[in-house]
């Protein structure tokens, strides 16, 4: 066992939240598969000092999507921090989701790690891009802060060998690439939008795909498929103070 301290992050990504709690996503209640997810993250034996939300926090783009997810998430009293996917409406996320527990920052240290979170939402597309401006921020992020770093994004940024998906991921996903490998302090690169469990390292680096809180896609598939085995979940990642770090995907079985 890790004797050093530590930091517990959960990363809970792609919840889909409408305005109604009635609609679903691909037969899934996105309501209720996430009030099981974190009724499933309240029964951990320590609670997570951090949340990080990886996208599509909505499916409507809805003012009241998001009331939402802040009503599930402040009585957790958790710092909360978030970026964009594709489904979400970036211009109302920054006007609800900025109350406390829920930060709307985009770059933090925190138990000797650097945090940076990435906006990769090209509005009304699937797919995703990061800008040279957010590209040269990161940089400069990086270039300021030697710690230990965990960058945060929506879309993958690399290839997940599933067809369909790797045609709607981050279009310029080998120039971030390249900035990552210049880097050697960043340890992790974790994500949403493929609503499965991912890992894949690069250079030392761990590329960590997570499941959606509700809908499941089949891994390595050829062409959009729904996992009707996996149950919804969230990602647990343990960040130790000399730079190491382990991880688990946590399911709401059940939900």
């Amino acid at each position: 066992m890790n004797n050093l301290s530590s930091l517990l992050v959960a990363q809970i990504t792609d919840t889909h939240l409408f305005a109604e709690v009635e609609p679903k996503v691909f037969g899934v209640a996105t309501h209720n598969s996430l009030q099981a997810v974190i009724e499933r993250l309240r029964a951990l034996q320590s609670p997570p000092d951090i949340l990080l939300l990886t996208g599509d926090i909505s499916q409507d783009e809805s003012r009241q999507s998001y009331d939402r997810l802040y009503n599930f998430i402040a009585p957790l009293n958790i710092p909360t921090y978030w970026l964009p996917g594709n489904h979400d409406n970036l211009p109302i996320m920054e006007q609800v989701l900025q109350q406390s527990p829920i930060d709307a920052t985009k770059a933090f240290q925190s138990g000797g790690w650097n945090f940076v979170l990435l906006s990769s939402l090209i509005p009304g597309c699937v797919q995703g891009e990061i800008s040279k401006q957010s590209l040269d921020w990161l940089e400069s992020q990086l270039k300021k802060c030697t710690l230990p770093t965990l960058v945060a994004i929506h879309h993958p940024p690399c290839l997940i060998n599933s067809e369909w998906m790797d045609n709607i991921n981050l279009r310029n996903y080998q120039e971030f690439l390249a900035l990552i490998d210049h880097y050697l302090q960043i340890k992790l690169v974790i994500f949403g939008h493929i609503h499965q469990e991912f890992d894949s390292q690069r250079q030392g680096v761990r590329y960590l795909g997570s499941p959606s809180t509700c809908v499941q896609f089949q891994p390595q598939s050829k062409e959009f498929t729904i996992d009707k085995q996996a149950q919804p979940g969230f990602r647990l990642i343990n960040l130790f103070s000399d730079g190491t770090y382990d991880t688990e995907v946590v399911r709401a079985h059940g939900a």
